[in-house]
């Protein structure tokens, strides 16, 4: 069994910062990528951003939060970060993490899902 789970979440006003944590457990014998998705209501999901592990070289950012967010991961604990500064209302959304596991030797990585944290960003 393998658990991802978000925290960090919740109401911040316009211009300020969260910082949005994931952490993978259970059976994994390697990660090799994780990454931040985003829902907001009557939107498709997209991608915020994502970074390889254990490298963690050449972080994806999507154009809308270039500069604002930085994504890190602690390889050590199987966490990945998003520190979100500058926020704006349209950052408001459910942001949902995902990390790319292989739980054997053989075979290949298994894309997992959290169950979402609620950024809220008020105007």
């Amino acid at each position: 069994q393998v658990q991802v789970v978000e925290s960090g979440g919740g109401l911040v006003q316009s211009g300020g910062s969260l910082r949005l944590s994931c952490a993978a457990s259970g059976s994994i014998f390697s990660i090799n990528y994780m990454g931040w998705y985003r829902q907001a209501p009557g939107k498709q999901r997209e991608l915020v951003a994502g970074i390889l592990i254990p490298s963690g070289g050449s972080p994806y950012y999507d154009d809308s939060v270039k500069g604002r967010f930085t994504i890190s991961r602690d390889n050590a604990k199987n966490t990945v970060y998003l520190q979100m500064n500058s926020l704006k209302p349209e950052d408001t959304a459910v942001y949902y993490c995902t990390a790319d596991i292989k739980t054997s030797v053989v075979g290949t990585p298994v894309r997992y899902w959290g169950q979402g944290t609620q950024v809220t960003v008020s105007s």
